[in-house]
């Protein structure tokens, strides 16, 4: 975009820009100085943001504790991070970010607020104690940055209805609120309880514990995993169809495991926190039965604060063994087999407390997944996050069943069973496997996490 170097008040000069590339895109990054508060403010911006559709857009007070430390006490550093990615999936938008400190009391008396806090007297309370107003922040600075940068109108992404309101005093056009809606855990979980009875904040709090927590995740990660399940949760009520992710460790060489049947633990301890992150995101987990087989994994939430996602086993003449430990899984495993499972094995498992569901097979005799989706929603499933093995994984890709992929790379290379097969049902699968696109890379301890969607190539193109 082009913007002029002119002044856009008074009290508020634009100095310098540059571009700044994150793991998110480029932005530009505009300086300006004030004389009117003597602080040097920030818009970061991405693509054209002059257009009157309402371009999108976050004021986001600095928070040196959250923004820069990754403070879980708060919601501030997340937020940041959401409102950067949201921009980056939409190609365009710009964040103001203004320096006020603390809701605008200034680092060291947010300090002091924080030891109050621990006392027991809540963030608007401490905020009073020191004689302070519960938020002092003001955003003219943020209106002149809008009218500089040329933004005719904005999409806010805010849960503050404060914020709104005095943006529109000075002369900004709202045209619509999108919310970011934070991760809940034990350290922020009273902060934003008083957000949201204290101060009007427009949030959707867990009375139970929460779904999700950031508590051992890193914020960008955290935040990813928030954004993911926004994703899938819009993606089920625009087509009432589960939001399929798939998500799994390999080896730089690609290979899942050294031989086949024999489980290697490739994650680290990171990205193994970020992937029960990710079953906590997520309404169901869904493996097949050679992975029941080769490694009898739990499938539950044990790294963070969640909840255990629905298990379901793809498992077409019911080889599960009645041993497996899902049985002491909190949820009655769902079990998706054919008409080839037997009647006696049906019986075996139901008698362990498993829920069989019989379904059409496909062509190779497998579950044929395009009726085991529509089956997953009417049982209120809204998100699927499928962890394997090659068998399934591959199976989702042929049928193009699969919406987002988050893989992890371990800094190793094993020379072993590779995470996709050559074929499958007679096709390749080198044409059908689709590239990834809008792609982020994000770092969990030494393993490389690659997020995605899937870009279709034409079914005539790899069909043939």
């Amino acid at each position: 975009m082009s913007i002029s170097l002119s002044s856009p008040a008074p009290s508020l000069t634009r100095t310098a820009s540059a571009r700044i590339p994150t793991p998110y895109g480029a932005f530009q990054l505009f300086h300006y100085q004030s004389t009117r508060d003597g602080k040097e403010h920030l818009a970061l911006v991405m693509g054209d943001v002059t257009g009157g559709a309402g371009a999108l857009a976050r004021v986001h007070s600095e928070c040196m504790t959250g923004d820069t430390f990754g403070s879980l006490r708060c919601d501030c550093g997340e937020q940041l991070h959401m409102a950067m990615q949201r921009i980056a999936e939409a190609g365009s938008g710009v964040i103001v970010y203004l320096r006020q400190e603390g809701r605008g009391i200034g680092l060291a008396q947010k300090l002091r607020a924080y030891n109050l806090q621990d006392q027991g007297y809540d963030t608007v309370d401490a905020n009073l104690m020191l004689g302070h107003q519960a938020d002092e922040r003001e955003y003219w600075a943020a209106a002149d940055i809008f009218r500089d940068l040329g933004v005719q109108g904005v999409r806010l992404l805010t849960n503050n209805p404060a914020k709104i309101e005095e943006l529109r005093r000075y002369g900004i056009n709202i045209i619509e609120r999108v919310p970011l809606q934070p991760s809940v855990h034990s350290d922020n979980a009273a902060y934003l309880q008083t957000k949201a009875t204290r101060m009007r904040h427009l949030l959707h709090l867990p009375a139970a514990p929460a779904t999700l927590t950031g508590a051992t995740l890193t914020p960008d990660l955290a935040a990813r995993v928030r954004l993911l399940q926004e994703r899938a949760w819009r993606y089920f009520d625009q087509t009432r169809t589960p939001f399929v992710t798939l998500a799994y460790a390999q080896s730089l060489d690609g290979s899942l495991a050294a031989t086949p049947g024999k489980p290697l633990a490739l994650s680290g301890a990171a990205s193994l926190t970020l992937t029960h992150a990710l079953r906590a995101a997520h309404d169901a987990i869904l493996v097949g039965v050679g992975t029941v087989l080769a490694d009898d994994p739990r499938l539950t939430v044990r790294l963070v604060a969640g909840a255990d996602p629905q298990p379901v086993v793809l498992d077409s003449t019911l080889r599960t063994p009645a041993t497996a430990r899902l049985f002491d899984h909190p949820r009655s495993v769902w079990l998706l087999t054919t008409e080839r499972s037997g009647e006696s094995d049906r019986a075996r498992l139901a008698a362990r407390g498993a829920e069989i569901s019989v379904l059409p097979s496909d062509a190779s005799g497998c579950v044929d997944l395009a009726a085991a989706l529509p089956l997953l929603a009417r049982r209120g499933v809204r998100s699927l996050m499928v962890e394997g093995g090659v068998t399934v994984l591959s199976s989702f890709v042929a049928a193009r069943l699969m919406n987002y992929a988050v893989v992890t790379l371990a800094p190793r290379l094993v020379g072993g069973v590779h995470a996709f097969q050559h074929s499958l049902n007679g096709h390749s699968l080198n044409g059908a496997a689709p590239q990834l696109t809008q792609v982020a890379y994000t770092q969990a301890g030494d393993d490389l996490i690659v997020w995605g969607e899937p870009q279709w190539q034409a079914e005539s193109t790899w069909r043939a």
